[in-house]
């Protein structure tokens, strides 16, 4: 079995290349031409975003042609293929992978919604890989990722709300912009649909780091759980966020990673978030 993903799931090279993982590319369109965002390294991302203001870059993503190439491509070593994307309530790429999927004959296309980005994208990624080296179904498969869907928080907190309110990916976090924008608003991805929804409004980041703290501690309490931490360009931020976390919770795995460049153009630099997980969703395929 073949998986394929796209890299709004935040996998490093190395996971990529130790579980052959396919990656399809999701595009930054910068005034002087467009560049796939795994292309750049979030630094590299960030001096060009800075260097662009007040002006920003928009996204794309791939035609559903790009996808049928790959599935055709990956067909010809395999027979299954399994393909999990960002949530389709935040982009369109799940619905282009489906219908490039649909336009493949030579293997079985099986097109799934994480509905989720970041960190939760990744965890399902990284368990249906797992999973299918050691030899599971597609069907039980899809039984764990919806396991590990229903019980991944992903939650983080922004400088700034401009980037999310340019980019048109403010959702339900509309009643926050106006003067509002100057708040460092706490935003977590809705189960249920994808997409996101505020939590609390804060002064600082650093009250907003408590409030995703303590929010996790009410929904994990004393679970074993798999935390990672992630930012754009906000080591401290991170570091504390990994502190608070390592310190309230039972974390038994933690990680502190950088999000994609083609998530950054929708949060700037100063984001700082967790995607957490419990342990005992995992443990059999780790």
């Amino acid at each position: 079995m073949k998986i394929v993903t796209d890299c709004a799931a935040d996998l490093p090279a190395e996971e990529l290349e130790a579980l052959n993982i396919t990656q399809a590319p999701l595009y930054i369109q910068f005034p002087e031409g467009e560049v796939n965002s795994a292309d750049l390294t979030p630094d590299q991302f960030y001096n060009r975003l800075e260097a662009m203001r007040p002006a920003i870059p928009t996204t794309a993503l791939p035609s559903e042609g790009i996808f049928a190439s790959i599935y055709r491509k990956l067909a010809e070593t395999s027979k299954q293929i399994l393909s999990l994307h960002i949530s389709s309530g935040l982009s369109g790429t799940f619905n282009s992978a489906r219908m490039g999927g649909e336009q493949v004959k030579e293997a079985e296309v099986t097109v799934v919604d994480t509905m989720t980005l970041s960190g939760g994208e990744r965890f399902q990624v990284l368990a249906a890989a797992w999973a299918a080296k050691a030899g599971w179904s597609v069907k039980a498969i899809i039984e764990r990722l919806s396991q590990i869907r229903e019980n991944t928080e992903v939650i983080y907190t922004l400088e700034t709300l401009e980037y999310l309110a340019r980019g048109g990916r403010i959702g339900r976090v509309q009643a926050l912009l106006g003067s509002a924008l100057k708040l460092k608003p706490v935003i977590r991805v809705e189960r249920a649909d994808g997409k996101y929804s505020t939590v609390a409004k804060s002064r600082t980041i650093a009250q907003s780091l408590v409030t995703i703290t303590d929010h996790l501690a009410e929904m994990y309490g004393s679970l074993p759980i798999w935390a990672t931490v992630l930012h754009g360009r906000f080591a401290e931020g991170a570091d504390a966020l990994a502190k608070s976390l390592s310190e309230q919770l039972n974390v038994k795995k933690l990680e502190i990673l950088r999000i994609s460049p083609v998530l950054g153009v929708h949060t700037g630099p100063g984001i700082v978030g967790a995607a957490v997980l419990p342990m005992k969703l995992v443990d059999d395929l780790i």
